[in-house]
Formats: structure tokens, C-alpha cells, sequence
């Protein structure tokens, strides 16, 4: 292997080249490659806060569910028994206005009981007198004094 002009030529070239890319390319490449690094970095913290910050939220929202389905629940017990209470409100003031409707259909009735006995009494006291008329302006004679009573009898 001969060492000659050129060889050394090249190497003198190339010790410049890579000094010159020590000094010139690499600190921009190497801060290019920090930063980048960096940002991968941030990123990452960011995705793991992002996924601890999800499963916060996730818990909060099921607890917020389980505590709203609890209010619902709470709150249809409380429909059902107003509910219930208004029914049974409802069922007695019912039959109170039952038992005083019939009340007073029963004082009704008697009412009118009590007016038509008075109404046959007048009458059945105005058909004796007419009868007793009739039997006066007649004679006394038993067949007929029975006639008219038998009449009398079937006018009632």
C-alpha cells in the first residue's frame, strides 16, 4: 500500500470536513434532535396525564349516574307513594259521599213514604166520607148498606 500525495490529500480533506461538520451541521442537527425529543417527551406526559384525567372522568361520571339513578329511584318512591295516598284519600272521601248520597236517598224515601201515607190517608178518609154520605141518603137496609160497602171496598 503506497501512501502517496493523494491519500493524504483525501485525509486532510476529510479531518476538514468532519471538523467542519463538528462545528457547522451537528450542533443545529443535534439541537433539531434534543428538541424533537423533547416534544416527544411532552407528549407523552401529556398522553398519560390525558389517560389518568379520562379515568378520573370516567369514575366521576359513574358516580354521578349512580348517584342520579339513586335521586330517581328516591323520587318514583315518592310519586308511588303520594300515589298511594291520594288513592286512599280519594277511595274514603268516596265512600263518605256514598254513604251520605244514600243517606239521603233513604230521607228522601221516607219523605215521600210518609207524604204518599198521608195522601191515601186523605183519601181513603174522603172515600168513607163519600161513603157514609151514601149510605146515609139511603135507607138502612142491610143488602144495600153491603152494596155500597163493597163498592167502598173496591174503590180502594
Amino acid at each position: 500500500m503506497d501512501i502517496n500525495l493523494t491519500l493524504i490529500g483525501q485525509s486532510i480533506a476529510f479531518v476538514v470536513f468532519v471538523i467542519f461538520c463538528m462545528k457547522i451541521v451537528w450542533p443545529p442537527l443535534n439541537r433539531v434532535i434534543e428538541e424533537r425529543q423533547k416534544v416527544i417527551a411532552d407528549g407523552l406526559a401529556a398522553s398519560e396525564r390525558a389517560g389518568k384525567d379520562l379515568e378520573n372522568a370516567r369514575a366521576t361520571a359513574e358516580e354521578e349516574l349512580n348517584a342520579a339513578k339513586k335521586q330517581a329511584a328516591e323520587l318514583i318512591d315518592q310519586a308511588k307513594k303520594r300515589a298511594a295516598k291520594l288513592i286512599d284519600e280519594e277511595t274514603s272521601r268516596g265512600h263518605a259521599e256514598r254513604e251520605k248520597i244514600i243517606a239521603s236517598g233513604y230521607s228522601e224515601v221516607e219523605a215521600e213514604r210518609v207524604r204518599v201515607r198521608e195522601d191515601l190517608r186523605q183519601q181513603v178518609a174522603s172515600l168513607a166520607m163519600a161513603g157514609a154520605e151514601k149510605i146515609i141518603e139511603r135507607e138502612l137496609d142491610a143488602q144495600k148498606h153491603s152494596d155500597i160497602v163493597e163498592k167502598l171496598v173496591a174503590e180502594l
